[in-house]
Protein backbone atom coordinates (compact mmCIF):
# COMPACT_ATOMS: atom_id res chain seq x y z
CA UNK A 1 0.00 0.00 0.00
CA UNK A 2 1.04 3.38 -0.64
CA UNK A 3 1.24 6.41 2.04
CA UNK A 4 -1.90 7.54 0.17
CA UNK A 5 -3.52 4.77 0.65
CA UNK A 6 -2.84 4.56 4.64
CA UNK A 7 -3.95 7.86 5.08
CA UNK A 8 -6.87 7.40 7.50
CA UNK A 9 -8.81 10.31 5.83
CA UNK A 10 -8.90 7.79 2.35
CA UNK A 11 -9.32 4.79 4.75
CA UNK A 12 -12.39 6.54 6.60
CA UNK A 13 -13.97 6.85 3.20
CA UNK A 14 -13.15 3.81 1.74
CA UNK A 15 -14.17 1.56 4.80
CA UNK A 16 -17.35 4.25 5.05
CA UNK A 17 -16.12 5.15 9.10
CA UNK A 18 -16.53 8.70 9.29
CA UNK A 19 -16.62 12.23 6.87
CA UNK A 20 -15.75 15.43 7.63
CA UNK A 21 -17.00 18.62 5.65
CA UNK A 22 -16.89 22.95 5.42
CA UNK A 23 -20.37 22.99 7.59
CA UNK A 24 -18.56 22.00 10.43
CA UNK A 25 -14.59 22.78 9.58
CA UNK A 26 -12.67 20.29 12.00
CA UNK A 27 -15.35 18.39 13.12
CA UNK A 28 -16.17 14.78 12.59
CA UNK A 29 -19.56 13.23 11.58
CA UNK A 30 -19.74 9.63 12.90
CA UNK A 31 -20.86 6.66 10.41
CA UNK A 32 -22.31 3.52 11.77
CA UNK A 33 -19.02 1.65 11.46
CA UNK A 34 -16.68 4.58 12.57
CA UNK A 35 -18.93 5.00 15.45
CA UNK A 36 -18.95 1.21 16.52
CA UNK A 37 -15.02 1.45 16.50
CA UNK A 38 -15.04 4.50 19.06
CA UNK A 39 -17.44 2.87 21.23
CA UNK A 40 -15.47 -0.32 21.48
CA UNK A 41 -11.59 1.72 22.44
CA UNK A 42 -13.57 3.62 24.40
CA UNK A 43 -15.65 0.84 26.32
CA UNK A 44 -11.88 -0.86 26.26
CA UNK A 45 -10.23 2.27 27.98
CA UNK A 46 -13.24 2.82 30.47
CA UNK A 47 -12.91 -0.51 31.82
CA UNK A 48 -9.06 -0.77 32.26
CA UNK A 49 -9.49 2.50 33.56
CA UNK A 50 -12.23 0.87 36.22
CA UNK A 51 -9.62 -1.80 37.27
CA UNK A 52 -7.04 0.81 38.08
CA UNK A 53 -8.87 2.46 40.82
CA UNK A 54 -10.47 5.38 38.94
CA UNK A 55 -14.60 6.33 39.54
CA UNK A 56 -15.96 8.03 35.98
CA UNK A 57 -17.30 11.17 36.10
CA UNK A 58 -18.85 13.87 33.52
CA UNK A 59 -18.55 17.64 33.79
CA UNK A 60 -19.97 20.39 31.78
CA UNK A 61 -18.55 21.59 28.56
CA UNK A 62 -19.92 25.12 28.93
CA UNK A 63 -18.60 27.44 32.34
CA UNK A 64 -18.07 30.93 33.36
CA UNK A 65 -15.13 32.45 32.19
CA UNK A 66 -14.23 33.41 35.77
CA UNK A 67 -13.41 29.87 36.52
CA UNK A 68 -11.00 29.80 33.42
CA UNK A 69 -9.47 33.09 34.73
CA UNK A 70 -8.80 31.77 38.38
CA UNK A 71 -7.21 28.35 37.13
CA UNK A 72 -4.67 30.24 34.41
CA UNK A 73 -5.99 28.71 31.18
CA UNK A 74 -7.69 32.03 30.01
CA UNK A 75 -4.03 33.72 30.00
CA UNK A 76 -2.44 30.51 28.47
CA UNK A 77 -5.12 29.43 25.92
CA UNK A 78 -7.91 32.08 25.98
CA UNK A 79 -7.26 32.70 22.22
CA UNK A 80 -7.63 29.17 21.24
CA UNK A 81 -11.22 29.41 23.58
CA UNK A 82 -14.79 29.64 22.37
CA UNK A 83 -16.24 32.14 24.23
CA UNK A 84 -19.68 33.64 24.14
CA UNK A 85 -21.99 35.83 26.58
CA UNK A 86 -24.86 35.09 28.76
CA UNK A 87 -26.71 38.21 28.32
CA UNK A 88 -29.29 37.61 30.87
CA UNK A 89 -26.94 36.88 33.05
CA UNK A 90 -24.39 39.75 31.98
CA UNK A 91 -20.96 37.19 31.93
CA UNK A 92 -19.05 35.82 29.66
CA UNK A 93 -18.56 31.97 29.52
CA UNK A 94 -16.08 29.24 27.59
CA UNK A 95 -16.48 26.41 25.95
CA UNK A 96 -14.09 24.02 28.00
CA UNK A 97 -10.84 23.13 26.22
CA UNK A 98 -9.55 20.25 28.63
CA UNK A 99 -11.26 19.29 31.50
CA UNK A 100 -8.86 19.79 34.87
CA UNK A 101 -10.25 22.50 36.93
CA UNK A 102 -13.95 20.84 36.55
CA UNK A 103 -12.30 17.81 37.94
CA UNK A 104 -10.71 20.19 40.97
CA UNK A 105 -14.76 21.58 40.86
CA UNK A 106 -15.63 17.69 41.99
CA UNK A 107 -13.20 17.12 44.49
CA UNK A 108 -14.13 20.62 46.21
CA UNK A 109 -17.53 19.34 46.91
CA UNK A 110 -16.86 18.49 50.50
CA UNK A 111 -13.90 18.31 53.54
CA UNK A 112 -11.80 15.56 52.18
CA UNK A 113 -9.81 13.31 54.87
CA UNK A 114 -6.29 12.01 54.22
CA UNK A 115 -8.15 8.82 54.48
CA UNK A 116 -10.06 9.03 51.35
CA UNK A 117 -6.74 9.55 49.10
CA UNK A 118 -5.80 8.62 46.97
CA UNK A 119 -8.98 10.48 45.09
CA UNK A 120 -8.85 9.16 41.35
CA UNK A 121 -11.43 10.30 38.71
CA UNK A 122 -11.37 9.92 34.83
CA UNK A 123 -13.69 11.53 32.26
CA UNK A 124 -14.00 11.12 28.49
CA UNK A 125 -14.56 14.77 28.18
CA UNK A 126 -15.65 16.43 25.07
CA UNK A 127 -13.54 19.38 24.39
CA UNK A 128 -13.57 22.62 21.86
CA UNK A 129 -10.22 24.69 20.74
CA UNK A 130 -10.45 27.34 17.79
CA UNK A 131 -7.85 25.76 16.15
CA UNK A 132 -6.27 27.55 12.93
CA UNK A 133 -7.95 26.30 9.82
CA UNK A 134 -4.25 25.85 8.22
CA UNK A 135 -3.43 23.35 10.97
CA UNK A 136 -6.43 21.13 10.81
CA UNK A 137 -5.69 17.44 9.91
CA UNK A 138 -8.31 15.09 9.34
CA UNK A 139 -8.81 12.99 12.98
CA UNK A 140 -5.21 14.36 13.62
CA UNK A 141 -5.84 18.01 14.58
CA UNK A 142 -9.63 18.92 15.19
CA UNK A 143 -11.70 21.38 17.14
CA UNK A 144 -13.84 19.18 18.83
CA UNK A 145 -12.81 16.23 20.37
CA UNK A 146 -12.66 13.72 23.18
CA UNK A 147 -9.69 13.24 25.82
CA UNK A 148 -9.57 10.45 27.96
CA UNK A 149 -8.62 12.65 31.18
CA UNK A 150 -7.79 11.53 34.18
CA UNK A 151 -6.92 12.95 37.72
CA UNK A 152 -5.28 12.13 40.79
CA UNK A 153 -5.59 14.01 44.02
CA UNK A 154 -3.12 12.42 46.58
CA UNK A 155 -1.15 13.62 48.96
CA UNK A 156 3.16 14.13 48.01
CA UNK A 157 3.40 10.42 49.46
CA UNK A 158 1.45 9.01 47.04
CA UNK A 159 3.15 10.57 43.90
CA UNK A 160 5.41 7.68 43.09
CA UNK A 161 2.99 5.18 43.72
CA UNK A 162 0.36 6.57 41.83
CA UNK A 163 2.98 7.62 38.74
CA UNK A 164 4.12 3.97 38.67
CA UNK A 165 0.51 2.37 38.67
CA UNK A 166 -0.47 4.65 35.77
CA UNK A 167 2.57 3.56 33.81
CA UNK A 168 1.48 0.19 34.15
CA UNK A 169 -1.63 0.56 32.83
CA UNK A 170 -0.01 2.41 29.88
CA UNK A 171 2.30 -0.19 29.24
CA UNK A 172 -0.18 -2.63 28.68
CA UNK A 173 -2.71 -0.60 26.72
CA UNK A 174 -0.32 0.24 24.49
CA UNK A 175 0.62 -3.65 23.91
CA UNK A 176 -3.20 -4.13 23.73
CA UNK A 177 -3.41 -1.45 20.91
CA UNK A 178 -0.26 -2.93 18.69
CA UNK A 179 2.37 -0.87 20.02
CA UNK A 180 4.46 -3.36 22.40
CA UNK A 181 7.46 -0.31 22.92
CA UNK A 182 7.49 3.23 23.95
CA UNK A 183 9.97 5.58 24.63
CA UNK A 184 9.65 8.44 27.33
CA UNK A 185 10.35 12.24 27.47
CA UNK A 186 10.20 14.48 30.92
CA UNK A 187 8.93 17.67 29.61
CA UNK A 188 10.31 20.27 32.36
CA UNK A 189 9.16 24.23 33.09
CA UNK A 190 8.35 26.42 29.96
CA UNK A 191 9.45 30.12 30.28
CA UNK A 192 5.46 31.07 30.71
CA UNK A 193 4.58 29.19 33.56
CA UNK A 194 2.44 29.73 36.67
CA UNK A 195 3.83 28.83 40.21
CA UNK A 196 7.82 29.65 41.58
CA UNK A 197 10.52 28.39 40.65
CA UNK A 198 10.74 26.20 44.26
CA UNK A 199 7.35 25.18 43.45
CA UNK A 200 8.63 23.55 39.95
CA UNK A 201 12.43 22.34 41.41
CA UNK A 202 9.82 20.13 43.43
CA UNK A 203 7.56 19.07 41.23
CA UNK A 204 10.62 17.98 38.47
CA UNK A 205 12.25 16.31 41.00
CA UNK A 206 9.79 14.51 42.25
CA UNK A 207 8.13 13.32 38.48
CA UNK A 208 11.80 12.21 37.58
CA UNK A 209 12.14 9.98 40.65
CA UNK A 210 8.90 8.40 40.22
CA UNK A 211 9.62 7.78 36.55
CA UNK A 212 12.98 6.31 37.68
CA UNK A 213 11.26 4.30 40.21
CA UNK A 214 8.83 3.23 37.46
CA UNK A 215 11.75 1.94 35.92
CA UNK A 216 11.73 4.28 32.79
CA UNK A 217 14.63 5.74 30.75
CA UNK A 218 13.54 9.06 29.68
CA UNK A 219 14.83 12.05 27.63
CA UNK A 220 14.78 15.71 28.74
CA UNK A 221 12.50 18.18 27.13
CA UNK A 222 13.66 21.46 28.16
CA UNK A 223 10.90 23.54 28.50
CA UNK A 224 7.86 21.54 27.20
CA UNK A 225 6.03 21.23 30.54
CA UNK A 226 2.74 22.38 30.91
CA UNK A 227 1.79 25.69 32.29
CA UNK A 228 1.14 24.58 35.71
CA UNK A 229 3.74 21.25 36.13
CA UNK A 230 6.35 19.31 34.19
CA UNK A 231 4.92 15.96 32.51
CA UNK A 232 6.23 12.73 31.13
CA UNK A 233 5.34 11.82 27.62
CA UNK A 234 5.01 8.51 25.60
CA UNK A 235 5.88 8.67 21.71
CA UNK A 236 4.58 5.43 19.83
CA UNK A 237 6.20 4.52 16.98
CA UNK A 238 3.98 3.23 14.37
CA UNK A 239 3.66 0.60 11.46
CA UNK A 240 5.82 3.09 9.26
CA UNK A 241 8.33 4.43 12.15
CA UNK A 242 6.39 7.04 12.70
CA UNK A 243 6.35 8.74 16.17
CA UNK A 244 3.15 10.19 17.93
CA UNK A 245 2.76 11.68 21.39
CA UNK A 246 -0.14 10.03 23.26
CA UNK A 247 -0.47 9.56 26.63
CA UNK A 248 1.29 12.01 29.21
CA UNK A 249 1.28 12.05 33.25
CA UNK A 250 1.27 15.40 34.84
CA UNK A 251 2.36 16.52 38.27
CA UNK A 252 0.71 19.90 39.26
CA UNK A 253 1.20 21.46 42.54
CA UNK A 254 -0.42 24.74 41.28
CA UNK A 255 -3.38 24.39 40.52
CA UNK A 256 -4.66 23.03 43.51
CA UNK A 257 -3.37 26.06 44.90
CA UNK A 258 -5.50 28.31 42.55
CA UNK A 259 -8.49 26.81 42.83
CA UNK A 260 -8.33 26.24 46.54
CA UNK A 261 -8.21 22.17 46.68
CA UNK A 262 -7.62 21.19 49.62
CA UNK A 263 -7.81 17.66 52.42
CA UNK A 264 -7.44 17.20 55.84
CA UNK A 265 -4.31 15.71 56.97
CA UNK A 266 -3.23 13.16 59.78
CA UNK A 267 -2.64 16.25 62.07
CA UNK A 268 -6.30 17.56 61.74
CA UNK A 269 -5.03 20.81 59.20
CA UNK A 270 -5.76 21.64 56.06
CA UNK A 271 -3.09 20.64 53.06
CA UNK A 272 -3.00 21.33 49.52
CA UNK A 273 -3.41 18.27 47.64
CA UNK A 274 -1.02 16.89 44.57
CA UNK A 275 -2.70 16.61 41.31
CA UNK A 276 -1.45 14.52 38.75
CA UNK A 277 -2.93 14.46 35.05
CA UNK A 278 -3.58 11.81 33.34
CA UNK A 279 -4.61 10.07 29.72
CA UNK A 280 -3.79 7.30 28.28
CA UNK A 281 -4.61 8.25 24.58
CA UNK A 282 -5.21 11.58 24.78
CA UNK A 283 -7.33 12.54 22.05
CA UNK A 284 -9.86 9.64 21.05
CA UNK A 285 -10.01 11.11 17.25
CA UNK A 286 -5.99 11.20 16.89
CA UNK A 287 -5.45 8.04 18.20
CA UNK A 288 -8.20 6.59 16.39
CA UNK A 289 -6.55 7.87 12.79
CA UNK A 290 -3.14 6.65 14.24
CA UNK A 291 -4.96 2.86 14.86
CA UNK A 292 -5.96 3.28 11.13
CA UNK A 293 -2.76 4.13 10.16
CA UNK A 294 -0.60 1.75 11.95
CA UNK A 295 -3.15 -1.28 10.90
CA UNK A 296 -3.14 0.02 7.34
CA UNK A 297 -7.11 -0.28 7.76
CA UNK A 298 -7.01 -4.11 9.25
CA UNK A 299 -7.42 -3.65 12.99
CA UNK A 300 -7.42 -6.54 14.94
CA UNK A 301 -10.68 -8.71 15.39
CA UNK A 302 -11.56 -7.20 18.58
CA UNK A 303 -11.51 -3.43 17.51
CA UNK A 304 -12.92 -4.05 14.11
CA UNK A 305 -16.13 -2.29 13.59
CA UNK A 306 -17.60 -5.75 11.97
CA UNK A 307 -15.74 -8.46 13.30
CA UNK A 308 -17.30 -10.96 11.02
CA UNK A 309 -19.41 -11.25 7.87
CA UNK A 310 -22.14 -13.77 7.28
CA UNK A 311 -22.23 -15.02 3.43
CA UNK A 312 -24.90 -17.34 2.63
CA UNK A 313 -24.13 -19.36 -0.72
CA UNK A 314 -27.53 -19.34 -1.58
CA UNK A 315 -31.03 -18.10 -0.74
CA UNK A 316 -32.16 -21.19 0.45
CA UNK A 317 -29.26 -20.71 3.47
CA UNK A 318 -30.63 -16.81 4.51
CA UNK A 319 -32.90 -18.26 7.43
CA UNK A 320 -29.33 -20.56 8.89
CA UNK A 321 -27.72 -17.33 8.49
CA UNK A 322 -30.27 -15.35 10.08
CA UNK A 323 -30.15 -17.87 13.00
CA UNK A 324 -26.26 -17.25 13.08
CA UNK A 325 -26.90 -13.79 12.99
CA UNK A 326 -28.53 -13.94 16.61
CA UNK A 327 -26.45 -16.36 18.03
CA UNK A 328 -23.46 -14.06 17.15
CA UNK A 329 -25.09 -10.90 18.44
CA UNK A 330 -26.23 -13.21 22.11
CA UNK A 331 -22.58 -13.90 22.31
CA UNK A 332 -21.31 -9.96 21.80
CA UNK A 333 -19.94 -10.18 18.65
CA UNK A 334 -20.52 -7.34 15.83
CA UNK A 335 -21.54 -9.02 12.83
CA UNK A 336 -23.43 -8.23 9.55
CA UNK A 337 -25.06 -10.34 7.10
CA UNK A 338 -24.44 -10.70 3.48
CA UNK A 339 -27.30 -12.36 2.03
CA UNK A 340 -27.31 -10.55 -1.59
CA UNK A 341 -28.09 -12.74 -4.82
CA UNK A 342 -24.08 -12.85 -5.79
CA UNK A 343 -22.11 -15.27 -5.93
CA UNK A 344 -19.63 -16.28 -2.58
CA UNK A 345 -16.22 -14.95 -4.41
CA UNK A 346 -18.12 -11.72 -5.10
CA UNK A 347 -19.00 -11.64 -1.39
CA UNK A 348 -15.79 -12.58 -0.13
CA UNK A 349 -14.11 -10.07 -2.38
CA UNK A 350 -16.56 -6.97 -0.70
CA UNK A 351 -15.66 -8.01 2.89
CA UNK A 352 -12.21 -8.00 2.46
CA UNK A 353 -12.59 -4.43 0.76
CA UNK A 354 -14.79 -3.43 3.99
CA UNK A 355 -11.52 -4.73 6.07
CA UNK A 356 -13.54 -7.45 7.97
CA UNK A 357 -10.80 -9.82 9.71
CA UNK A 358 -12.93 -12.82 9.86
CA UNK A 359 -15.81 -14.46 6.69
CA UNK A 360 -18.67 -16.76 7.50
CA UNK A 361 -19.90 -18.66 4.80
CA UNK A 362 -22.94 -20.33 4.92
CA UNK A 363 -24.00 -23.22 2.65
CA UNK A 364 -26.60 -26.21 2.19
CA UNK A 365 -24.24 -28.71 3.67
CA UNK A 366 -23.56 -26.26 6.73
CA UNK A 367 -27.17 -26.10 6.83
CA UNK A 368 -27.56 -29.38 7.09
CA UNK A 369 -25.11 -30.56 9.54
CA UNK A 370 -25.23 -27.19 11.46
CA UNK A 371 -22.10 -26.27 11.17
CA UNK A 372 -20.47 -23.15 9.85
CA UNK A 373 -17.42 -22.95 7.66
CA UNK A 374 -14.79 -19.89 9.26
CA UNK A 375 -12.46 -17.70 6.46
CA UNK A 376 -9.98 -16.03 7.71
CA UNK A 377 -7.90 -12.86 6.82
CA UNK A 378 -4.74 -14.41 6.14
CA UNK A 379 -6.35 -17.61 4.08
CA UNK A 380 -7.06 -20.16 7.15
CA UNK A 381 -10.31 -22.28 7.17
CA UNK A 382 -11.94 -24.42 9.43
CA UNK A 383 -15.33 -25.55 9.54
CA UNK A 384 -16.78 -25.74 13.01
CA UNK A 385 -20.12 -27.06 14.63
CA UNK A 386 -22.41 -24.48 15.16
CA UNK A 387 -21.87 -24.32 18.66
CA UNK A 388 -18.11 -24.84 19.01
CA UNK A 389 -17.90 -21.96 15.99
CA UNK A 390 -19.94 -19.39 18.10
CA UNK A 391 -17.73 -20.26 20.84
CA UNK A 392 -14.66 -19.97 18.68
CA UNK A 393 -15.80 -16.48 16.91
CA UNK A 394 -16.48 -15.41 20.66
CA UNK A 395 -13.10 -15.82 22.45
CA UNK A 396 -11.86 -14.46 18.82
CA UNK A 397 -13.62 -11.21 19.22
CA UNK A 398 -12.72 -10.86 22.71
CA UNK A 399 -10.80 -7.61 23.86
CA UNK A 400 -7.11 -8.84 25.08
CA UNK A 401 -7.18 -8.80 29.07
CA UNK A 402 -10.69 -10.79 28.79
CA UNK A 403 -9.29 -13.00 26.03
CA UNK A 404 -6.61 -13.42 28.77
CA UNK A 405 -8.41 -14.65 31.38
CA UNK A 406 -11.25 -16.66 29.29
Amino acid sequence: MTVNDIDHRVLGNKLDLFHQQEEGAGMVFWHPRGWALYCVLEDYVRARMRRAGFREIRTPQLLARSLWEKSGHWDKFGAAMYSLSDAEEGRALCLKPMSCPCHVQVFNQRVRSYRELPVRYSEFGACHRDEPSGSLEGLKRTRAFVQDDAHVFCAHAHIEAEVGRFCSLLRSVYADLGFPAFEVALATRPASRAGSDATWDRAEHALANAARAAGLAFNLLEGEGAFYGPKLEFHLTDSRARRWQCGTIQLDFVLPERLDAEFVNERNERERPVMIHHAVLGSMERFIAMLLEHHEGWLPVWLAPEQVVVATISDANVAYAQELMQALDDAGIRACLDSRPERLEKKIVDAREKQVPILVALGSRDERDRTISIRLRDGRQSTLAFAEGVEHLRLAALPPPVAARA
